[in-house]
């Protein structure tokens, strides 16, 4: 592989200091608009239609949350914070969250994957801007820093969005993440040998605002607030737009498949009837573009909306459905509620009964870990939903804003996965497939994975959100504001130009992109340096290792211990001269 260049000289090789050495220990949504690592689609992570007029309310007023309730700052993928409603309330509360029709009440925030609380209260609403993105003078050229501005603006001088406004766009990520914006030359790392991945999963958020409003959310509760300037529904012209744009990519590439992902918000705010809408124009699209390239798709909700109107829409439109829930009782999803306050788990557990009749239709659930749960309890309360897959996400943190329970002398995270583990590997039927154990076992047997989260697999996704802009992995909005911004349009750019964006290029250099220590990391392979955005530290960037760099190396090294006593015990239990027995089963060392 060819050298990636940092300020126009080659990175420095394994071994040799990095200058971004971690510290292991860092000292509203619209309730009535209209509206994934895929959460529960092959690739990365863990989107939408028109509408001439939603059931859920009028899209264009902006949220306020109810008086009641503090603003809890937070992410859909994750768990902290404090729960703003009773999980032991009364099951009659569910009943705001119908399950047989579209709801007038307050639209879902986003199925968007969980994360964790105690994060800065979100800020206030803004008037819905609609500016046209700008393009980011990114391609092929190295990024020069500008000066900084007053961490307190949030709009520019001219009352431009700093999500639309071109130097404030640069300004923020040279400022907050130096690596990549300013110390990766795109071109020389082309030069070098770098050559770009095509993307291959597009994650479309059809909708933009959730009829939960769940503690955690990275949409909502996390650094960026962009969602407030989205329109709430992506329109026909957009996903048409996104439609040529992706066909023309996969032609260009010769794709063999490309895997659509129907996000948000909460997507299945849209009406029954239009939920394929975006997923048929694509196939058309990619139909007469690229005839030998196949098109899968997945929608992610959080279930509370799952009908068997619904299922059967998407069941004939051939979309697979992935639900995010926190574990399978209700004491378990005290941080998912709606805008009220009241409980959301009622409904999504009667969507997931009605989702696990259609098992051709079942993708499977998200569950981000929390360590105030039981891990076992948590794991197999998920089994009464009957998941073809479980996928079980670390909370979205990173150096700058720890996880909850993070401290440099202990691994709870992996004691808390190493539990459920234990319990999956040795059970005597497998109920289901865990996807982070499946895609370690895999990597250890240097097979390969489509995920982002693990091992050095380039990553290939992009984030098309309601209002056509082209963003990066959502994900990155648990680092700061705009960091998935690119200043990309579908009406300006193309995927090809894209792939040459640097925060996407640093994700697709492998070892290069590394911090030193992973670089020289036995365990590279299996890590990969962790989840991108995990690796955040403020004012330095993405080149640190994980902040669960800590309890991904038990972990890794205990599943290869398991996996080195299994292929063990199959040889010596072998007839003599069976084919097929690995000669040397993986080697790490514990």
């Amino acid at each position: 592989m060819g050298r990636a260049v940092r300020n126009g000289s080659p990175l420095p090789p394994p071994g040799s200091p990095d200058p971004t050495t971690p510290h292991r220990t860092p000292a509203d949504r619209d309730p009535a608009a209209p509206a994934p690592n895929d959460p529960a689609a092959p690739a990365s992570h863990d989107v939408a239609l028109p509408a001439d007029h939603d059931p859920a309310v009028p899209a264009h007023r902006d949220p306020a949350p109810p008086a009641h309730r503090d603003p809890a700052p937070s992410a859909d993928h994750d768990q902290a914070g404090p729960a703003h409603g009773d999980p032991a309330a009364p099951a009659s509360h569910d009943a705001a969250l119908p399950a047989d029709h579209d709801p007038a009440a307050p639209p879902h925030r986003g199925p968007a994957e969980q994360q964790h609380a105690n994060r800065a209260p979100a800020v206030p609403a803004q008037p819905a801007l609609r500016e046209p993105a700008v393009q980011y003078p990114y391609r092929g050229a190295a990024v020069v820093a500008q000066p900084p501005r007053p961490a307190t603006a949030v709009h520019d001088p001219a009352g431009q969005h700093p999500h639309h406004d071109p130097a404030a766009q640069r300004t923020r990520h040279a400022r907050h993440a130096p690596w990549p914006y300013t110390r990766l030359d795109v071109a020389a790392a082309r030069a070098a040998g770098h050559r770009p991945h095509p993307v291959r999963q597009f994650v479309l958020k059809t909708r933009s605002r959730c009829n939960l409003a769940c503690t955690y959310c990275y949409v909502y509760e996390m650094a960026d607030q962009g969602w407030r300037d989205q329109p709430p529904v992506m329109t026909p012209a957009t996903f048409a737009r996104a439609a040529q744009r992706i066909a023309e990519h996969a032609a260009a590439h010769d794709l063999p498949r490309v895997d659509l992902v129907l996000h948000g918000g909460e997507p299945l705010l849209t009406a029954p009837a239009r939920l394929a809408e975006p997923v048929d124009a694509i196939r058309t699209a990619v139909a007469e573009a690229a005839p030998r390239t196949r098109v899968t798709a997945t929608v992610q909700t959080n279930g509370t909306l799952l009908t068997r109107g619904r299922l059967a829409a998407l069941a004939a439109a051939g979309i697979r459905v992935g639900v995010s829930l926190d574990g399978g009782l209700p004491a378990h999803n005290s941080r998912r509620v709606d805008h009220a306050g009241r409980p959301g788990f009622g409904a999504a557990a009667r969507g997931l009964r009605l989702l696990a009749r259609h098992p051709q239709s079942y993708a499977g659930v998200l569950c981000v870990v929390d360590l105030d749960q039981d891990p076992v309890e948590t794991y197999e309360s998920l089994l009464a939903f009957a998941p073809p897959s479980i996928g079980l996400l670390l909370p979205l943190a990173n150096w700058s804003d720890p996880p909850p329970g993070h401290h440099p002398d202990r691994t709870p995270y992996a004691d808390w996965l190493l539990a459920v583990f234990e319990r999956w590997w040795h059970d005597g039927v497998r109920r289901t497939r865990i996807r982070l154990f499946e895609e370690i076992i895999a990597l250890l047997l240097g097979l390969p994975t489509a995920t982002e989260t693990l091992g050095l697999t380039p990553a290939a996704t992009a984030v098309i959100e309601t209002d056509g802009s082209i963003e990066q992995a959502d994900s990155l909005k648990s680092a700061y504001e705009g960091a998935a911004a690119t200043g990309m349009t579908l009406d300006t750019h193309s995927f090809d130009q894209f792939l040459d964006h640097p925060g996407l290029a640093a994700r697709q250099l492998g070892r290069d992109a590394l911090a030193a220590p992973c670089r020289a990391c036995e365990l590279v392979e299996v890590c990969g340096g962790g989840h991108y955005p995990h690796r955040y530290r403020a004012g330095e960037g993405f080149r640190q290792p994980s902040v669960y760099c800590a309890d991904l190396q038990p972990l890794i090294r205990h599943i290869a211990a398991a996996v080195q006593h299994a292929v063990r015990h199959a040889a010596a239990h072998a007839p003599t001269g069976a084919p097929g027995t690995p000669a040397h089963p993986p080697a790490v060392a514990s």
